[in-house]
């Protein structure tokens, strides 16, 4: 297979080719998907898992949170405002992303996931709408949506992720497929993690609580897409050996690297002025993101092996998310398969 050669768009229906996929990109397949044939039966589960996280932000009543807004400090206000609008931007560019990466993905059950993942990036983009709908007038919306677009830091962030994904969609190439890939994770994996810790920050001092619930069921489903991306890549360069280079594995802990010292100049901006986050530690927590994100690829960590450094936000880590919520106040837990109106953070 020739990295650098553009990947042709799979066509709907191919009768000649078998139901089961030869390989997730380049192989044959029929176009029709049956879940009990397909080449790797871990991904049912995966979407099985998916789609046990459906939610939707109208289920989380905002009432009490509209009520603590006015008692948030200034800083903390803006800074809501700033890295909410800045989520929201993201998953805008991860939905069509997604979307696009279906043309190029021979493997239907492939196709399937990146169907949810898109669907579930259009939830989360609505969710940030929804927080903000409760809590400003639809002005300040607007402001803050501008703001997140021509923050010059934001800006800065963002490109990294941008110039592999404008990369694919302009050449779709084997290696720009790669490249995209490795950039969905430090979008999903990191910047988004790092974007959360502020909104933990303050349900930890009991405010916004009904935020941090919705913050995170998003956190919920971006650890599987994370996940996801990362067994993407595995596979890619197992089944096309002309990828799995040094340079490739370079380019890995080279990107994730920059987006980390990214994440960190971001952080040491918008974050100053909060109380309760000290910014040495939060980017101790990013290396510490990253490592995990290394492992996910099967590479060895790059920064100093640690737990969590910041310990108040363990019980939001993945490792309480995934299977159960434990209470950071009571201690109680629920299962995380269901929503509903009900069961918001403060009340787990």
């Amino acid at each position: 297979m020739n990295v650098n050669a553009p990947i042709t768009k799979i066509k709907l229906l191919n009768p000649e080719s078998p139901n089961k996929s030869t390989g997730i990109i380049g192989g044959k397949s029929s176009g029709l998907l049956n879940w009990n044939d397909i080449a790797y039966p871990q991904m049912y589960d995966l979407y099985q898992t998916l789609l046990s996280n459906f939610w939707k932000a109208q289920e989380i009543n905002m009432q009490d949170d509209i009520k603590q807004w006015d008692f948030l400090t200034p800083a903390e206000q803006d800074v809501f405002l700033r890295i909410n609008t800045q989520l929201a931007s993201l998953d805008s560019l991860q939905t069509p992303t997604m979307y696009q990466v279906m043309d190029y993905v021979t493997d239907s059950s492939f196709k399937a996931i990146f169907a949810v993942i898109s669907q579930q990036e259009a939830v989360h983009n609505e969710s940030y709408s929804y927080i903000l709908s409760s809590l400003v007038p639809l002005s300040e919306q607007n402001r803050r949506f501008v703001q997140a677009k021509d923050d010059p830091i934001v800006r800065k962030r963002n490109q990294l992720i941008l110039d592999a994904y404008e990369s694919f969609r302009e050449n779709p190439t084997p290696l720009n497929l790669f490249k995209l890939a490795v950039n969905s994770i430090n979008l999903e994996g990191i910047y988004f993690y790092a974007g959360f810790a502020f909104f933990y920050n303050l349900a930890r001092q009991q405010k916004m609580l009904k935020t941090s619930t919705m913050i995170s069921y998003i956190q919920r489903d971006e650890m599987q897409h994370a996940y996801f991306m990362a067994q993407f890549i595995r596979i890619l360069l197992t089944e096309n050996p002309e990828l799995n280079t040094e340079e490739n594995v370079a380019y890995v802990y080279k990107t994730l690297d920059a987006a980390i010292q990214l994440e960190k100049e971001w952080a040491n901006v918008i974050l100053k002025d909060i109380e309760g986050i000290d910014l040495t530690e939060f980017g101790e927590y990013l290396e510490y993101l990253a490592n995990k994100r290394f492992r996910q690829l099967g590479l060895q960590n790059v920064y100093k092996d640690r737990d969590n450094p910041m310990p108040w936000i363990h019980v939001f880590s993945d490792e309480m998310i995934n299977d159960t919520k434990s209470d950071f106040f009571e201690q109680k837990s629920r299962t995380y398969s269901k929503v509903t109106q009900s069961n918001g953070f403060d009340e787990l």
